[in-house]
């Protein structure tokens, strides 16, 4: 009566995987419009970079696994936003762009797409 088959848990496990990957992007997105509204030059701007990176980091690390059950043609294209990401942070850090809203609007599609 409590026994769950194999691939119900395996749903589930993939389900709080794609609810943790969004309450990061929620986060991250949070964290840029806080970094935008004290300005770019604010500390909480400077960690909200800080936290992106770290963020496509993990998740480029992921992508590249073999272990990553997503289909190749959409890994790619994951990982190409992701050297993306990692570039518009290094050009928000270097004062090239001044505003957090391409790399939000990028993450709140993704976060959209994880619900």
């Amino acid at each position: 009566m409590y026994r769950r088959a194999y691939s119900d848990i395996d749903r589930d496990d993939f389900s709080t995987e794609r609810e943790n990957e969004a309450m990061a992007f929620d986060h991250a997105i949070a964290m840029m419009r806080e970094g935008q509204e004290k300005g770019m030059d604010s500390l909480e701007a400077v960690k909200a970079g800080h936290f992106v990176r770290r963020l496509w980091l993990f998740l480029l690390n992921d992508l590249g696994s073999p272990e990553n059950g997503l289909p190749d043609q959409l890994r790619a294209d994951l990982v190409s936003i992701g050297i993306w990401a990692l570039k518009e942070v290094d050009r928000i850090e270097r004062r090239e762009v001044d505003s957090f809203d391409d790399l939000i609007d990028i993450m709140q599609t993704l976060r959209d797409g994880l619900k």
